[in-house]
């Protein structure tokens, strides 16, 4: 149980952490919605219909929409593999699925950008056949799903791990298939999880930068997401249009950041449950 802070010094610290806070996350944020404004609704509603800002939303909604679903079918895949089986290479793979933690974003990107540009061997095969893949939104859709491909395994194996498979084993010997033993049985005990998985794969597929800025060419109206756009748009001095990019991009984390909240709120109520339907009575 927590306790309530005793003394001076202890108070000093809770008031030096909050105003660390407030000087460096509340204040930049109020700082980006106070420039988005600073021209007034009317150039903040033009900016936001504007049709490279339309364009910028649509591409970094198209990579999220791709990347995710293909990343909660790949972490729930693995996670099932890293848990329920024990084989030869089980560490390995464990060891590999952080690759996309320990690699730079920038590095990956120039990796795809070697194997899937016009110079390389996989590029030119594409290219030949009129597939572009660098430079367009496949090669963005790629770049994402790779940088956030860990996101949702890594945060189901611990649970799974803890949970054990002692259900899905009565659930088999009661004749229950593949499928049935998942959807009834592991999909309930994860749900929350899972969503949670998803939240946090979606805010790291929609802030993207570094890896997207290699293999996209940052092409106005064509190849720039929401972070991309943002930095064309400072940099081309139309600081308004830039803060309105940014804005979205602020709107899109607190959106995460409730939806997280929330997500820890059920599984600590889930818990607690759990909890007292086990306690004797």
């Amino acid at each position: 149980m927590n306790k309530k802070p005793q003394g001076w010094h202890q108070w000093a610290l809770i008031g030096l952490g909050l105003a660390c806070a407030g000087l460096l996350l509340i204040v930049p944020l109020a700082l980006i919605f106070t420039q988005a404004l600073s021209g007034g609704w009317k150039l903040l509603l033009s900016n936001l219909q504007a049709d490279f800002m339309l364009h910028a939303i649509g591409l970094t909604m198209l990579a999220a929409v791709i990347s995710v679903p293909v990343n909660l079918c790949f972490g729930i895949l693995l996670a099932w593999c890293l848990t329920h089986y024990d084989f030869h290479g089980r560490k390995l793979l464990a060891t590999l699925v952080d690759i996309p933690f320990a690699t730079s974003p920038v590095v990956a990107g120039l990796c795809y950008l070697v194997v899937y540009g016009v110079e390389g061997l996989v590029g030119r095969h594409l290219a030949a056949h009129d597939v572009q893949i660098i430079f367009a939104w496949p090669g963005i859709v790629l770049v994402t799903i790779f940088v956030t491909s860990p996101y949702v395994a890594r945060i189901l194996m611990p649970l799974m791990q803890a949970q054990g498979s002692e259900e899905e084993h009565a659930a088999l010997t009661l004749g229950a298939n593949g499928w049935q033993i998942f959807r009834r049985v592991t999909l309930p005990n994860i749900k929350w999880a899972l969503l949670y998985g998803v939240v946090v794969t979606n805010a790291r597929a929609v802030g993207e930068f570094g890896a997207v800025a290699v293999v996209s060419g940052t092409i106005m109206n064509q190849t720039l997401t929401l972070p991309l756009l943002v930095e064309q748009l400072n940099n081309d001095y139309k600081t308004a249009a830039a803060f309105t990019a940014a804005s979205l991009l602020a709107c899109m984390a607190l959106l995460t950041l409730f939806l997280k909240t929330f997500m820890e709120w059920r599984q600590r109520r889930r818990d607690a449950a759990q909890v007292m339907l086990s306690a004797p009575h």
